[in-house]
Parts: structure tokens; C-alpha cells; sequence
């Protein structure tokens, strides 16, 4: 259970209390607070070096340059899917590992693409110009149209190697256009076996003590060679040690630390709850399906191993927000910034309704949740085949607007990830897209209820089952080379096509369209005026003192090596490999690989292993480098302790802990259980 949080929001972290506090955008770091607590400020060099030495995984994790020769750091569980598509029922590297003995042997992984970041410009005064004096869908239209400019005019002709995204920060108190070199070639290089990765699986997840090994190596290749990076982070042979400190980039991907009382209370009452009981339902449905067979169990285990960490993260997220003295906090907080505003005449002209507006809006969520989350959130479709479906119908449309009437998510500049999806390689398992398409329309219809409307059109007169069986029985889409022509041809080849899960898309478009349109009017441009308007008074009130929410963009944290108490008892911050070995059971999740059993005698034992540090973190930063002032790499972030999850909401230094695998644990794995001399010496040369 989560202990008793004692939040310190931003409020609170402006004035200094907590010099661990926040993930801090490179171009705001706050250097005097870094001096006066550890006597070190990054200079301008430091933090450009680190800069493109970092990357982003654009499915959602972290990651980061460790030699000059393009390899790439980044934990196993966010590559997991790579191994996954890699295997076959005669080799599980999920379960085996890999170890590419030779450059000719680095193998692509399907849909991995790495963003590196070259460049932010702050373009807040364009897009609310763009945007000023608009409500509702004039308001998103505008936002998606100077959105398609910006992002459009930065990619250029270059969309091959370059990303742009329009970054909002401060919950839109600014925009700043993110310049990133995208590397859509990573190949897999080495990662061990999942059961010293993932030692202890669900039961130590969100825990301390750990002993696991979550990490990775790709290469990025451009052009068939690998990447010559000229700015990368060495290994540090002696790691990390207590009271040092710990410099952590990464790319954070969600923190709700801004939100209004109301967004918070619709996120505690409905978004957590529904999430969690239907995550738990199909936990059970894949549970069993892995049961079947050893095959099945292959086959399930990433979704399966994902889910499992989501419910945890879920479940934490919504006992902190149930806990009496956070919402007290934040109701306090919100008071404050009203009577601040109210006292300002300007302010109070422009801002004092926002808050009623945006509790408006929740109610108008709350109406549209069950329709959106069934007909455009995916909720009902957990199929690969219906994705590719969804993306070509949809693309099709879109590919014939003009750039800035596009959906976002199908503008010019996105296109090469869009491209990326959907001609994957990546396999498709009949039985498991069976299994999962089956349970999502039944719980469309248990939601939605037979008779609405979306149903009817989805099942006709088929039961789930017999519809999921008929449309894999049926498709070719699984086959990219189908997905190609499709795209090739755009409209007049989608409307042609006799495929099953394409009629099906053309179908239910329509339903999906309507009811994202009356969202994003209805309640996203309502909440994004009025959050807008805010960070506004915020910043009148704070100054830029203060840190924005994460966004899944390049952030700094800094804290320092440091255990905490647990129920009144000390938790050391470093465990080691003989606690490992002690630790092993022999039965999963607490059995540790052949490999390591056999190589016990040669191995250091009083080695640190995993590490805890008090800097602040969020999903996302899987991946992260740990660094040293002089930009070494000391350990990987891989997770973070049970008191940690409720950090979407605020901050305590005392207990809120990141977990990272050790420096020296990692090039002690490489060397005596691997026999990668070769990686050994490439991640610690200079």
C-alpha cells in the first residue's frame, strides 16, 4: 500500500524547500539551487554535450549515446517488443537474451526509432496568436493548423532524418518546437536473459530491494553504417556511491502536477477507476491464455508483463489522489492562485472564469467518455489488423488535405512514424489477435449496451467471437506488402478493398470522427484556453521559477545517492550480487539464468548491483543514463519505489525514489557472464 504522501507542489518547490524537486527543461535549469546544495552548475558546454548525448525512444522510454560509434543504452523492458518480434517458437530471445558477436550480426528492430534532440525555439507567441479570441472548434482548428505550419516549415525536406514536435509546457502557458534527428534504423546488439532483467518480476516491480539487470544495447545506423556520434557518455568503472550526486536526463512522458482540482477529481472518479477495472479484467483474460501452452505464454508475455506494471501505476495513482491531504493541498493551492488573480484587476478581467469553464468541461467529459473511449480511444479494438485499418482509412482521408487541416497525428512532418507502424515487420499471432479483439467488443458492448447505434454497426448480427473470428479468418493485412499498396493508393485503393478489417474501418470512421470532433470542442479547447490563461497568472504570480509538467521531452533531474525510511525502518540505498544469489529461489520470478549460476565463483558478489537515488522522475525516464558532473555514466534508470508512483501528483523528497542498475554491476555482467569484451571496452573508452 502506498504510505501517507506529504505533497510539495510547485508552489512550495518555487521557494527552495526541495532541492531534488522537478524535471527541468535544459533551457531552465536552476543553476543556483544545483550550486548551493551540491556545488556543481552545469555550464553551457556540459549541458549541450548531454543534450545529444541523450535520446528518445519514440515508443515511449529514454535512452542514450555510450560510444562514439552510434550504441545506445536503454533498459530491456523498452525493448522487450523488439526481442519479441525477433523470435519465433524455436528462438525466444525474450527468454534467451542476445549477443551480437559481430557488427554484421546487429539485427533492426522492427518499430524503433530514436529522436535525438538538436534544437528548441520558443514559438508560444505564434501559436496564441494564432489561436486568440477563439472558442471551441475554432479554437482546435487553429491550433492543429499552426501546429501542421510550424512543425512542417522545421522538418523541411528532410523528413527522412528530422521530427518536429510542438511541445506545450506549463499546460500551455508556452510552446516551444522540439528539432529532433530521427534514427529510424536501431539494431539490437545485446540484451540478457528476461529472468535476470526482470528478476522479480511483478512481485519487486515499484519495489526496493532490487536486483535486476533492465538493461540494453542498440545501435543506430544510418545509411547501412553505424551512427558516428561525436557526443556520447562514457562509463564510469567505479559507478555511483552514496551521497553522490545523480544527474538524470531523460524524456519524462506524463506528470498532472498543473491540473486544476476539477481535472484531478474527473482523473480520480472516472479515468482511474474505469481504467483500472478494465486493465484488471483483461490482466485475468491473458493470465489464463498464457496458461495454455508454453507457446502462449511467449506470445503473451510483453503485453502481458506491460499490463501488470500499468495496473500497479494505475492503482498507485489513484490511492494518492483518494488521500484526504493531497486534494486539501491542492484546493489550498488553487484558493491561493484565485485570490491572487481576483486581486489583480487585469487578471481578474481575464482569467477569474477559467476555472468554472474547465469545471464545465468535466461534466461534458463525463457525458462523452463511455462514446469516446469505444468509438476513438481504441478501447474497443485491441487489434493490430484494425489499427492498420484505422490508419489507412484514416490516412487516406487525411493525405488529401492540405497540410494544416490535417488531424495532427497525420501531418506531413509525422508521417515517417506513421510510415514506420505500418509497414512493420513485426508478426501477428492469429490466436492472440483473436483472443484480444474477442474481449475488447464484448466489453464495447457490455459498455455501450446491443442496441446503441456504434454496436449495431461494429456486430451486425455476430457475436464477438464470431466477428473476431470471421475478420482474421479473412484479411491479408497482416502481410506488408498489403499495407503498402493500400497506402500507395491511397483513397481510391482503400475504398476498393475487399479486406474484412478495412470495411469494417470505412464503417465505423464516421462514428469515431463525430465524437472526437465534440471533444476536442468541447472539452480539449475549453481546457486548453483556460489552462493557457492559468500558467499566465502562475507565472505573474511565480515567475519562471518553477518547472512544467512533464510532456515526454528532454528533462534534467538531479538529486543524490540516498536511501530513505520505510515504516520506521532504514532502507540502504545499494543492494548487491551476493543478495541476488540469495535471493534465488529457483522458481520464477526468483530464478536467476544458467548463465549466472554457472559463472557465481568468478563474479564479484560484494558488488553494488541496484542503486536508489532521490531524483525525480516519471514514466518515461526508463532508460535514463545516471550521470556524474563530468558526464559519466554511474548507473540506468529503470524504475522507481511504490511511494514514487503518486510523484504524478507532487514530489516527496523523503520517500520518492528512482531505481537504477549500477555502473560497475553492468561492465562486471558484460565481461564475466557475457564475455562482451568487445562492448566492455567501446562503452568505456574515452
Amino acid at each position: 500500500m502506498l504510505r501517507r504522501f506529504v505533497f510539495c507542489f510547485l508552489f512550495v518547490a518555487s521557494a527552495g524547500s526541495h532541492a531534488a524537486e522537478g524535471m527541468w527543461t535544459l533551457d531552465n535549469l536552476p543553476l543556483a539551487k544545483m550550486k548551493a546544495a551540491y556545488g556543481f552548475a552545469p555550464d553551457a558546454a556540459w549541458v549541450e554535450r548531454v543534450m545529444r548525448a541523450s535520446v528518445r525512444l519514440a515508443g515511449g522510454c529514454s535512452g542514450s549515446f555510450v560510444s562514439r560509434d552510434g550504441l545506445v543504452m536503454t533498459n530491456h523492458h523498452c525493448i522487450d517488443s523488439c526481442l519479441e518480434q525477433l523470435s519465433s517458437a524455436s528462438r525466444d530471445l525474450v527468454h534467451d537474451g542476445f549477443l551480437a558477436t559481430r557488427r554484421e550480426n546487429e539485427t533492426r528492430c522492427p518499430g524503433v526509432e530514436l529522436n535525438r534532440l538538436e534544437q528548441t525555439t520558443d514559438v508560444t507567441e505564434q501559436v496564441k496568436a494564432a489561436t486568440r479570441g477563439l472558442e471551441g472548434e475554432a479554437f482546435s482548428v487553429a491550433q492543429n493548423a499552426v501546429r501542421a505550419r510550424l512543425t512542417a516549415a522545421c522538418v523541411g525536406d528532410d523528413r527522412a532524418t528530422t521530427r518536429c514536435d510542438l511541445v506545450k509546457l506549463y499546460n500551455g502557458g508556452q510552446y516551444h518546437l522540439y528539432r529532433y534527428h530521427r534514427f529510424s534504423d536501431a539494431r539490437l546488439v545485446w540484451a540478457p536473459e528476461d529472468a535476470i532483467a526482470n528478476f522479480g518480476g511483478d512481485p519487486d516491480n515499484f519495489n526496493f530491494p532490487r536486483y535486476a539487470l533492465d538493461m540494453a544495447l542498440l545501435r543506430a545506423y544510418e545509411n547501412g553504417k553505424p551512427v558516428a556520434a561525436k557526443d556520447y557518455l562514457p562509463f564510469s568503472r567505479s559507478g555511483a556511491a552514496a551521497g553522490e550526486l545523480a544527474l538524470v536526463t531523460g524524456h519524462p512522458g506524463n506528470t498532472s502536477r498543473l491540473l486544476t482540482v476539477a481535472q484531478l477529481e474527473t482523473t480520480r472518479d472516472l479515468r482511474l477507476v474505469r481504467a483500472l477495472l478494465s486493465i484488471a479484467e483483461l490482466r485475468g483474460v491473458l493470465t489464463q491464455y498464457s496458461s495454455q501452452s508454453a507457446e502462449a505464454e511467449r506470445v503473451a508475455k510483453t503485453q502481458l508483463d506491460g499490463i501488470e506494471n500499468f495496473y500497479k501505476v494505475l492503482k498507485g495513482e489513484l490511492e494518492a489522489l483518494q488521500e484526504p491531504e493531497l486534494m486539501r493541498r491542492k484546493r489550498a493551492e488553487e484558493e491561493a492562485l484565485k485570490a491572487f488573480v481576483a486581486a489583480d484587476p487585469a487578471l481578474r478581467a481575464s482569467t477569474a472564469g477559467s476555472w468554472a469553464a474547465i469545471e464545465r468541461a468535466q461534466v461534458q467529459y463525463r457525458n462523452l467518455e463511455s462514446e469516446f473511449g469505444a468509438m476513438e480511444g481504441n478501447r474497443s479494438f485491441r487489434s493490430s489488423h484494425l489499427g492498420f485499418a484505422r490508419t489507412l482509412v484514416r490516412s487516406a482521408e487525411e493525405r488529401a488535405k492540405p497540410n494544416a487541416e490535417r488531424l495532427p497525428e497525420f501531418a506531413e512532418s509525422r508521417m515517417p512514424e506513421v510510415e514506420q507502424r505500418l509497414f512493420s515487420p513485426a508478426p501477428i499471432y492469429a490466436d492472440f489477435e483473436k483472443l484480444n479483439l474477442t474481449w475488447a467488443l464484448t466489453k464495447m458492448r457490455e459498455r455501450l449496451g446491443p442496441d446503441h447505434a456504434f454496436v449495431k454497426q461494429v456486430l451486425g448480427r455476430e457475436s464477438p467471437a464470431q466477428l473476431a473470428e470471421r475478420l482474421i479468418k479473412n484479411t491479408t493485412l497482416g502481410d506488408p506488402a498489403v499495407r503498402r499498396a493500400l497506402w500507395a493508393g491511397g483513397k481510391t485503393a482503400v475504398a476498393q478493398s475487399t479486406d474484412p478489417f478495412i470495411q469494417l474501418a470505412l464503417a465505423i470512421d464516421p462514428f469515431g470522427r463525430a465524437v472526437r470532433k465534440r471533444v476536442e470542442a468541447e472539452v480539449d479547447a475549453v481546457e486548453l484556453k483556460n489552462t493557457e490563461l492559468i500558467a499566465q497568472a502562475r507565472f505573474a504570480q511565480l515567475g519562471t521559477s518553477l518547472y512544467p509538467d512533464a510532456t515526454f521531452s528532454l528533462r534534467l533531474s538531479y538529486g543524490e545517492v540516498k536511501g530513505w525510511e520505510a515504516k520506521g525502518q532504514p532502507v540502504a540505498p545499494f543492494t548487491n550480487l551476493a543478495g541476488a544469489f540469495a535471493r534465488h529461489t529457483g522458481a520464477e520470478p526468483f530464478a536467476l539464468p544458467a548463465a549466472w549460476l554457472a559463472a557465481k565463483d568468478k563474479l564479484d558478489l560484494a558488488l553494488p548491483m541496484d542503486f536508489v537515488t532521490d531524483n525525480d522522475i516519471t514514466g518515461g525516464n526508463s532508460g535514463s543514463p545516471v550521470l556524474n558532473r563530468n558526464a559519466e555514466v554511474v548507473g540506468l534508470a529503470f524504475d522507481g519505489n511504490i511511494e514514487s508512483i503518486g510523484g504524478t501528483y507532487g514530489f516527496d523528497e523523503r520517500n520518492n525514489r528512482m531505481v537504477s542498475v549500477h555502473s560497475a554491476f553492468i561492465l562486471e555482467a558484460l565481461r564475466k557472464v557475457y564475455h562482451a569484451d568487445a562492448l566492455v571496452e567501446e562503452i568505456t573508452s574515452r
